[in-house]
């Protein structure tokens, strides 16, 4: 099943490549997308398709910021009934939660997840897309977007005490380090923020909860998903809660606001399992993080759930054939 996100996520993209000297119309049409499509904001396009767009506009344009460039042209929240609804929240701990709970009706292949830790909150975003897709550029578009939005929200009190990446930064981090104002770490087991608690508690001076709740009322009525978009949503919740040791059966249930027995029922009309969604994403961040040098194979292996590396190499040599430093000396050559 392709996962779709609304144009509006895309918002910035004619223009930067425009500015960059590139046809937006040719581009879009190279990866499959239609550009009337992109063009209008409440259109739905592939998120893998997009995600390939971004690569091939920042390898065109040869410029590794492209995506972060399109964040930076956003002002404030998106058109449509939901960003109205998180334009409109109290806090920014409540727009995250409105976006997780409507995020069928925005991006249905991004993940967030708010990690307190006392004094400090981690805010972790997670895109899951079909394996081998690219997405250096959507990730930081979707970071870039989360950091003007809270910005928006709360202005000069939104000081996150860091950026994280997954993937490696570019040489040249000028254009970054002013975006985010922040120190940032790449290569990192997450993509996101770590953050002050009170930030995310700070009230929003242009709150308005009638128009909240008036929102709510038109979006929840087509917040709906099928049994394919259910099991989507059990794999994006493993990828955010299997690296914090929390992908279990019952705390996946919880993260989507379901009871366990409906999670397995939505599963089994999607003829699949937890069990089996667990061991898709990770054979999957498996080869995300063993492909990240600076990982040792014992931090892999807890960042995976096993608490004994001798079991995550008896589970990497029966999935992959060969042992995790075996494996490593075979991608280096």
């Amino acid at each position: 099943m392709d996962t779709m996100l609304r144009s509006v996520a895309m918002s910035g993209y004619f223009d930067v490549t425009r500015r960059l000297g590139l046809n937006p119309v040719e581009l879009a049409q190279q990866v499959g997308i239609d550009p009337g499509a992109l063009a209008n904001p409440d259109d739905r396009v592939s998120a893998a398709a997009c995600c390939w767009l971004l690569e091939l506009a920042a390898e065109k344009a040869s410029c590794p910021t492209f995506a972060l460039q399109m964040a930076a042209t956003r002002q404030k929240f998106g058109t449509g009934v939901v960003n109205v609804l998180l334009a409109h929240k109290r806090t920014l701990r409540e727009v995250l939660l409105a976006a997780a709970e409507f995020r069928h009706l925005l991006n249905e292949a991004l993940a967030v997840y708010v990690e307190d830790a006392g004094e400090t909150v981690t805010i972790r975003e997670e895109l899951v897309v079909d394996p081998g897709t690219p997405t250096k550029q959507a990730i930081e578009l979707a970071v870039g977007i989360l950091a003007r939005h809270s910005s928006a929200l709360l202005g000069s009190y939104w000081k996150p005490r860091a950026v994280h990446f997954t993937h490696r930064g570019p040489a040249d981090l000028t254009f970054h380090r002013r975006f985010f104002g922040c120190p940032m770490e790449f290569g990192s087991d997450f993509n996101g923020f770590v953050c002050a608690a009170a930030e995310l508690d700070y009230p929003n001076p242009t709150a308005d909860p009638e128009l909240v709740r008036y929102a709510e009322s038109l979006a929840t009525p087509l917040n709906v998903i099928g049994a394919d978009s259910a099991a989507l949503e059990v794999r994006k919740a493993i990828y955010l809660l299997l690296p914090v040791e929390q992908a279990t059966v019952e705390l996946v249930a919880r993260h989507l606001r379901v009871s366990v027995r409906t999670m397995q029922r939505q599963l089994g009309s999607a003829d699949t399992s937890f069990s089996a969604l667990v061991e898709e994403v990770r054979r999957e961040l498996a080869v995300r993080y063993m492909s990240n040098p600076r990982y040792p194979i014992g931090r892999v292996a807890a960042l995976l759930g096993y608490n004994q590396q001798g079991s995550f190499t008896n589970w990497f040599n029966s999935r992959f054939g060969m042992t995790p430093r075996d494996w490593r000396k075979s991608q280096a050559k």
